[in-house]
């Protein structure tokens, strides 16, 4: 099932099942099968693919800053622009349950030696909560270096940033005098959903990160993108943290293919995540045991818990019956649209969904 413009290779839901865990379970299509096997690659430790190169060198252009690195995976994007801004014993100031706290294996305390404080959810990168965290450089404190933006952010309820929002935390972190981070992993959504560009959303900060392997569905890679003494400095660490690819043209081609043709089609997957709130939102005001949250704008995310939350059992009971969706904790499940699931699966999915919720 794909709305691009050419077939999945395979796809990651049958006519039967329906995999909503996450935009990193899609497939390549055949015509980016196709442009990964036409690919001009060489040896990018000697600095020798042209497809790398070209990706590089897009998505610098595409976000409005100098360079960019293209990594294995988010993860390590993130992690290297934190080792760029900090020296060990800073810490870092970000939203609570950001991706580089809850899901990088403490990769900023092994790798960089930081430390994080976590602004609560509710406060959403207010300016006291800023100020209120930022540590000098005194005698018992670890001094705060850097600010880490996630936007779209995922266990925040997918909320997306605006310009005017992301200018005024850049404002307050500037006059704090820390370094800013965007962990843009689901960039190309947020900039689909408030209609603006990428460039715009990446405006101020000193290193963003995108992911193509998400809302892009190509199969790997992300990348990083800065001044040029940022992504040389981020160059040598990935090279000692093992993330140096040779003929890496290949998967790179997947990205620029994903670029060029899936990052209209994103509209349409917010376009289901609509539909499938609604749907859950229906259902609560008719008084059936479940809460949705979906911000506005919204994205591909969707967010619900059904009854009191079924310690797990729903996301598996919802697996036995074909539709896979992530259990996020104290109840909450989410489900996510992405470019393998069409109008059919987003119907077999809800019809599964709502007889669970009309059982209970």
């Amino acid at each position: 099932m794909n709305d691009g413009s050419s077939s999945p290779i395979s796809t990651a839901a049958t006519p039967d099942f329906v995999d909503l865990r996450s935009d990193t379970v899609t497939r390549p299509t055949a015509a980016m099968l196709a442009a990964m096997m036409t690919a001009t690659v060489g040896d990018d430790v000697y600095g020798e693919d042209q497809a790398v190169t070209a990706l590089e060198a897009r998505v610098a252009q595409l976000l409005g800053l100098e360079c960019a690195l293209f990594v294995p995976s988010g993860t390590m994007a993130n992690q290297l622009a934190i080792a760029v801004h900090t020296r060990p014993g800073d810490s870092a100031i970000t939203e609570a349950e950001s991706h580089c706290v809850r899901f990088e294996a403490g990769g900023a305390a092994a790798l960089s030696g930081v430390q994080f404080e976590q602004v609560a959810r509710s406060e959403r990168l207010s300016d006291g909560a800023l100020r209120r965290l930022f540590k000098s450089d005194g005698l018992h404190e670890s001094p705060t270096t850097l600010l880490v933006v996630e936007n779209t952010h995922n266990m925040g309820g997918g909320r997306v940033l605006a310009p005017a929002e992301l200018a005024r935390i850049l404002r307050q972190a500037k006059t704090l005098g820390l370094a800013a981070h965007c962990d843009g992993a689901r960039l190309w959504n947020a900039a689909a959903a408030l209609g603006v560009s990428e460039r715009e959303l990446a405006a101020g900060f000193d290193t963003v990160s995108v992911c193509f392997s998400k809302g892009l569905g190509a199969p790997v890679g992300s990348a990083l993108a800065g001044s040029a003494a940022h992504i040389a400095r981020a160059r040598k660490l990935r090279k000692r943290w093992g993330g140096g690819m040779r003929q890496a043209g290949f998967l790179a081609a997947a990205a620029l293919y994903a670029i060029d043709h899936h990052r209209e089609r994103l509209t349409q997957d917010h376009r289901r995540a609509a539909a499938f709130a609604g749907a859950l939102a229906e259902l609560a005001r008719a008084g059936r045991p479940v809460e949705t949250a979906y911000p506005e704008p919204g994205t591909n995310l969707v967010y619900f818990r059904i009854g009191d939350g079924g310690d797990g059992a729903y996301a598996s009971r919802l697996a036995e019956q074909g539709v896979r969706i992530s259990q996020i904790g104290d109840g909450w499940l989410r489900a996510v649209l992405h470019l393998d699931v069409d109008d059919d699966g987003l119907a077999r999915a809800l019809d599964r969904v709502t007889r669970l919720i009309r059982e209970i």
